[in-house]
């Protein structure tokens, strides 16, 4: 075996005439124009390779281990260079532990007999230092077999043709580690059909089978990555995070593959989605934090990010003293490391982390302990590795040693001497490995069956041909887990989830909390946040609305919202309306339903209705006591000279008048409705209507008097009556047909006490009867009570004598005031919240005064001669009607100033 770098043609490149390549088996480019470019590409970037080699006799290039089959290596032995240098420090496990992986699965497979037996495999594996640029040059070293050169008309200098080593035939690669370093080769590859299987790639867009038809991975690709933290994120009840990404291909794919999956699942929203650049700027990582920081809800960070630009956000956050405040979820490249938290421990508490489902293996850590400067003579970057392993310097011939640095002695033991750990892709290195050995074990079961070593139907190995046998691949890994690929080359997600715990453990350091295996199993128990709390803490743009609260969406971002109280008579249907409640309810307390809205009605014991049925009551006891009295006194001349007959029908009026009171108070029911209807009208009907009466007999006879000493017609106690029952009656019959259009009846008016307020609503129990209704009721009474007043207004010259005309005209002028000023009350309290129980009171103490009214000054006078003056209540002398006659004239000859007495014998 050798160590070397690109094998260089024997003559020099000056030497070399034009000549014209044939890619070798690329039977895709039927374009001759295009397979004519793509070949002077490929020879010129060879040609730099070579020129590049030569600058460049410090870093090793490649590793060559001869063998049957050879399989191509690319690994990141180096890290990025300084600007102007391709290569930079040492790698010791992303570097050389993955390929001391591949050495070791190589010498595990040509040690088994009954894998690939008589066929050795061989490699030649190449440092990328993780650049792609670089890392496309140098495996550019993997397809110079398979281009031709024709060199017929090339010849040395002594006419003999020249002798050109032909490099081995590279029919498969492993790598690479970085996604945008596999893309880069993967296009490459792919036009010479050559497969190429990553152990640590997991860009979503390798999934292409269009683009990276020869790509395939042993590690899921980073949309089930994605979906594993898309999981966690919805586990912990996050709904508002942001992202942050490394530029390239890992850090921006992993970030756009969370983002649409996000979309498509909905319930989480990207708060801010920052990029770190390439090569950021002194206090680039500042900035980044004083962006998430303008999102400051957005406490959850998806990070897709190499380990450097990792650690130095977590630094730009201690600076910013917001240790804590960020919670991280990382990708696979954070996944268990302890290098990117190195010192920031207390930054990076709580930060939930992925890695592909993965485990230690035994027979690797066995291999590793035991190399050492002697044994190990085929990796061409071991001394590098063992001098920064051990922190010594080798001597080397020519090269003095530096007396800082102490010699290193070769007796020097890994793991014993310095720290060591297995990388955590060791595992996915190996079953790459293994993955292609077992394709072509397959491949020469069925192309040379019973065929020792390798036959000529496998020679060459055809690349399209050895990328359906890897696809079709199924076996149990180094791990113990099946290794198997997908229509796309991808392998099945399997991620075990951790959490970098601090405090409150006996072993502070990255636990393991959960798995995902197509969907997450996470334990919420086990998991501790900064300071050892356990509860979650929230990444959410708005919290939780209150009971009875909406949510007015933010426009454009559907995890943000306002929240909005239902206001008013309104409750909330669903997180985002609200509805007004029927009209006979109101909403509950915490307004999330609607509950019936209690229904009151005029209580006894309430002061609206106290005053109006105390005046009421009294009102009743009077005119009991007029009625007795003048029944008790009946024949007396007094009650005679009042007209008895029509005396009785008036205060029947009165008495009704202060009966309706206590039915207007009356809990409402169809019969109480029905009373009030009937007599809230017809009590001052009749009182009005005889009072009405005799005021008109009053002035008629007078008024005919003037003119005639024939007595007018209808003067009669008779005659009276019947007037008196006729008005009334047109007030029955109005009522009457009320009763046949609209049927009395109950209604409970929820609109009447709805104030601002719902906890003030009240349904008020009453009659069917309206406002306008009442007053309607009660119009016919006003146009009597009007009547009456301009015949007592009339009768106001009338002589002393007949002492009915100016009590009757007193007791109606003050009703008409009484009535005045009962109108502007009456409607004036419209928009009152107690308007029934301030109108029911003002009707019943209006229509008690004016009862009052009229028997205090057309009966009180009566009763108090009658009780306390019987001498006054004697009989007089009769005049007869010539004798009114007479009297007539003379008072209207004399300006109404002589005095008549009128006639008593009614």
């Amino acid at each position: 075996m050798t160590s070397s770098g690109p094998a260089p043609p024997s003559l020099p490149v000056h030497r070399l005439q034009p000549v014209l390549f044939r890619i070798g088996q690329s039977s895709g480019q039927s374009s001759l124009w295009l397979h004519h470019f793509l070949s002077f590409w490929m020879w010129i970037s060879l040609q730099m390779v070579q020129v590049s080699a030569s600058h460049q006799h410090f870093h090793p290039h490649s590793i060559k281990i001869p063998g049957d089959i050879t399989l191509g290596g690319l690994f990141p032995i180096h890290a990025r260079g300084p600007h102007g240098l391709p290569c930079g420090e040492l790698k010791k496990e992303k570097g050389i532990h993955r390929m001391e992986a591949m050495l070791y699965a190589l010498d595990q497979v040509n040690s088994d007999p009954m894998l690939l037996p008589n066929i050795t495999l061989g490699a030649r594996i190449l440092d990328t230092c993780s650049r792609d640029t670089y890392a496309l040059e140098q495996s550019l070293t993997f397809v110079q077999a398979l281009i031709q050169k024709d060199t017929s008309d090339i010849r040395c200098s002594n006419g003999e043709p020249p002798l050109i080593r032909k490099p081995e035939r590279v029919v498969g690669v492993i790598g690479a580690s970085a996604s945008s370093v596999s893309i880069m080769v993967a296009n490459i590859l792919r036009l010479f059909e050559i497969p190429q299987v990553s152990y640590a790639s997991t860009a979503p867009e390798l999934s292409d089978n269009n683009r990276y038809d020869f790509f395939s991975r042993v590690v899921p690709p980073d949309s089930y990555q994605a979906q594993t933290m898309l999981d966690i994120v919805k586990a912990l009840g996050w709904n508002y995070v942001s992202t942050l990404a490394s530029e390239g291909s890992y850090g921006e794919s992993g970030v756009e593959a969370f983002m649409q999956i996000s979309r498509e699942a909905g319930g989480v929203c990207i708060a801010q989605s920052v990029k770190i650049p390439r090569e950021p700027t002194a206090g680039e990582f500042d900035k980044i934090v004083n962006r998430l920081m303008e999102t400051s809800n957005a406490r959850g960070v998806i990070i897709f990010a190499n380990e450097d630009d990792i650690k130095r956000v977590l630094e730009a956050a201690r600076r910013a003293n917001l240790t804590g405040h960020f919670l991280f979820v990382g990708s696979d490249s954070w996944g268990a490391k302890s290098s990117p938290i190195t010192e920031l421990e207390d930054v990076a508490e709580g930060a939930v982390t992925i890695l592909p489902k993965r485990a230690s293996i035994d027979g690797f850590d066995e291999y590793f302990l035991s190399r050492s400067l002697e044994n190990n003579r085929r990796n061409i970057w071991f001394n590098e590795f063992w001098e920064d392993d051990f922190r010594c310097k080798l001597t080397r011939p020519g090269i003095k040693l530096d007396p800082d640095k102490k010699k290193c002695t070769g007796q020097e033991k890994i793991g014993r001497d310095s720290a060591y750990e297995q990388e955590g892709k060791v595992q996915f290195v190996i079953d790459a490995v293994y993955a292609v050995a077992n394709a072509l074990h397959n491949m020469k079961q069925d192309l040379c069956p019973g065929s020792s070593g390798v036959c000529d139907n496998m020679d060459p190995v055809e690349g399209r041909l050895l990328l359906e046998y890897i696809r079709a691949v199924n076996f149990n890994g180094s791990a113990g887990t099946t290794v198997l690929f997908n229509e796309n080359g991808d392998a099945p997600g399997r991620y075990d989830i951790f959490q970098y715990q601090l405090t409150n453990h006996s072993h502070p350091g990255y636990h393991v909390i959960g798995q995902w295996t197509n969907n997450l199993r996470l334990n919420l128990e086990e998991m501790q946040w900064s300071g050892g709390d356990k509860s979650v803490p929230g990444s959410v743009c708005s919290f939780p609305c209150n009971p009875g609260e909406r949510k007015k969406m933010v426009k454009g971002v559907p995890c943000c919202w306002h929240c909005e109280l239902c206001d008013g008579y309104q409750y909330q249907v669903d997180e985002f309306n609200c509805e007004t409640c029927p009209s006979d309810m109101r909403p509950a307390p915490n307004r999330t339903t609607c509950r019936p809205t209690p229904i009151i009605k005029l209580e006894w014991n309430s002061p609206w209705a106290l005053v109006p049925a105390s005046l009421a009551m009294l009102g009743i006891l009077a005119t009991s006591a007029v009625v007795i009295t003048f029944i008790r006194f009946h024949d007396t001349p007094i009650v005679r000279a009042s007209g008895r007959e029509l005396s009785y029908v008036l205060l029947t009026g009165i008495f009704l008048i202060y009966l309706i009171t206590f039915l207007m108070i009356a809990e409402p029911g169809v019969f109480a409705c029905a009373f009030r209807r009937l007599l809230l009208g017809l009590g001052m009907a009749i009182t009005y209507s005889a009072m009405l009466t005799k005021t008109n007999r009053i002035y008629r006879i007078f008024e005919q008097g003037k003119r005639s000493v024939t007595p007018p017609k209808f003067i009669s106690p008779t005659s009276q009556l019947i007037i008196t029952f006729i008005l009334s009656s047109v007030q029955v019959l109005g009522v009457f047909v009320w009763f046949a259009v609209v049927p009395p009846h109950t209604i409970i008016d929820y609109e009447e006490l709805r104030p601002p307020n719902p906890d003030l609503a009240r349904g008020i129990l009453k009659c069917d009867m309206s406002d306008l209704s009442i007053i309607c009721c009660l119009s016919y009474s006003i146009v009597l009570m009007v009547t009456c007043t301009v015949y007592a207004v009339k009768s106001r010259g009338v002589p002393e004598t007949f002492n009915e005309a100016k009590p009757i005209g007193f007791t109606m002028y003050t009703t008409c005031i009484i009535w005045l000023a009962f109108v502007p009350i009456f409607f004036g309290t419209a928009q009152s919240t107690e308007k029934m129980f301030i109108q029911t009171a003002t009707l019943t103490v209006s229509m008690s005064l004016s009862a009052f009214v009229s028997l205090g000054m057309l009966y009180m006078p009566k009763v108090y001669v009658i009780i306390f003056h019987p001498e006054q209540n004697v009989q007089k002398r009769k005049k007869s009607f010539k004798a009114v006659v007479q009297a007539a004239k003379m008072s209207g000859k004399q300006n109404g100033e002589t005095k008549i007495e009128p006639d008593r014998s009614q």
